[in-house]
């Protein structure tokens, strides 16, 4: 399953105490207590504020409502170019989250929103990497073109590394980890996954933790395919079935419940 990867602050030491506590609780599954410590009174604010209920569909395919309203606030605040290139970013995140989900197929504005972002924010840029990433969700997850996708996770993951964006980095290795395992390259997948897990525990990011740890266990050998999926269990009763796609995954069938 495709999940977010987001440029985050507070990940580091030194960031300032509100970014700090906004991080603990995103990366604890968090999002609208996450949220309401931001009062969208800037666009800088409303920009975050909005991307951290977005990310909260991704993973709890819900809050649709929430996000939309953030978002709309954003929009209407974006002044500069980088802002609105920001904001599109999110509004094209937004609408692939739901046509990823069914909720309602807006493939078509998530590409014309990621264009309109890719306009606005021009390449070097610390957000670029980020649309990068996105648009390589949409050409893998929507477009079904592994190839234009694979080209896309390789910008980003170059322009994470370049500006040290670790959190997105964590991304970008395992979606291409992910298309490695697609094409039997077993041991580059392994090599990603395990990279992405690392980088993921390191940074304290517990809510996406649990799909690293199960993305990892696709690549190896029993019984530590076994253990990884074990933990990743454990960390989804710690969140409260978080993310909900990957708890149906994990969640064996009831007693007599009818399988195909």
């Amino acid at each position: 399953m495709a999940h977010t990867a987001m440029s985050g602050n507070g990940t580091t030491a030194g960031d300032d105490p509100l970014q700090t506590a906004v991080w603990r609780l995103r990366s604890r599954a968090c999002w609208a207590d996450a949220a309401a410590l931001l009062a969208p009174d800037t666009a800088a604010a409303a920009l975050q504020r909005a991307s951290l209920l977005v990310e909260r569909c991704l993973y709890t395919e819900a809050g649709w409502a929430e996000a939309e309203d953030a978002l709309r606030t954003a929009e209407a605040l974006a002044d500069t170019d980088d802002e609105r290139g920001a904001a599109a970013c999110e509004r094209g995140y937004l609408a692939y989250a739901a046509t990823l989900f069914a909720v309602r197929d807006r493939a078509d504005e998530a590409r014309a929103a990621l264009g309109r972002a890719a306009a606005l924010i021009p390449p070097g840029a610390p957000a670029r990497a980020l649309l990068d990433f996105r648009r390589g969700l949409l050409a893998e997850n929507l477009s079904h073109s592994p190839q234009s996708a694979r080209a896309a996770y390789r910008r980003a993951h170059a322009g994470a590394t370049a500006h040290a964006d670790p959190l997105l980095l964590s991304g970008t290795w395992r979606h291409l980890a992910g298309l490695a395992l697609r094409e039997g390259e077993v041991a580059e997948a392994r090599h990603g996954f395990a990279e992405s897990l690392r980088i993921r525990e390191e940074l304290g990011y517990l809510v996406g933790t649990a799909p690293a740890l199960v993305s990892l266990a696709d690549t190896e050998t029993e019984p530590e395919a076994s253990r990884l999926r074990e933990e990743a269990r454990r960390l989804l009763r710690l969140l409260g079935g978080v993310p909900t796609w990957l708890s149906r995954r994990l969640t064996p069938p009831a007693p007599g419940a009818a399988t195909a």
